[in-house]
């Protein structure tokens, strides 16, 4: 007998949904982007995750606007790295919100501003800024990176018909 290790049980569940609902209802046929994106939610599973990246005082940073001016990562990240790790951050951080808890940004509505589509082209910028900046040897490799702004709001329709998922898994069988 042997022990199950509930971050596998999680990966393979995330993986198996994410392909299933990408290649099925999306039509995107895209082992690396779908390991990518389900990896992304087995690693923002914990709301610490989510909102990891702290100012100079060490406050979480929990607005998309203020990621890339007040993110700080330590003095011993180089400029081009800390700049291709927040940017795909913000990519991260945009698919997930977008994709999976969009009625958290329409209930921001501030001044006119459409909160929802501000997190989609800010996902977008992050993730094709990130692609520029990253070598063939980093991980994700550009073209990945570059793949996920093209895609980003066929992504995000793919992570909604996700969370739809979760939402019927967690409901249960229908009582007659």
């Amino acid at each position: 007998m042997y022990a199950v290790n509930p971050a596998d049980e999680l990966q393979r569940m995330f993986r198996g949904m994410v392909e299933q609902t990408f290649i099925a209802e999306v039509g995107i046929c895209a082992p690396e982007l779908t390991d990518y994106v389900a990896g992304m939610l087995l690693d923002f599973l914990h709301v610490d995750q989510i909102f990891r990246i702290r100012d100079v005082d060490g406050a979480v940073i929990r607005d998309i606007s203020r990621l890339q001016a007040e993110a700080h990562l330590g003095h011993a990240v180089p400029p081009a790295i800390r700049e291709r790790l927040i940017n795909r951050y913000i990519g991260d951080f945009a698919l997930f919100w977008t994709g999976l808890y969009p009625e958290t940004l329409r209930a921001r509505l501030h001044f006119g501003v459409d909160r929802l589509r501000e997190y989609v082209l800010q996902g977008q910028r992050g993730y094709e800024i990130a692609s520029g900046l990253s070598g063939h040897d980093d991980q994700p490799p550009p073209t990945l990176l570059h793949e996920l702004s093209t895609h980003f709001e066929t992504c995000v329709w793919g992570l909604h018909l996700v969370r739809a998922d979760w939402d019927r898994l967690c409901r249960g069988p229908r009582e007659n």
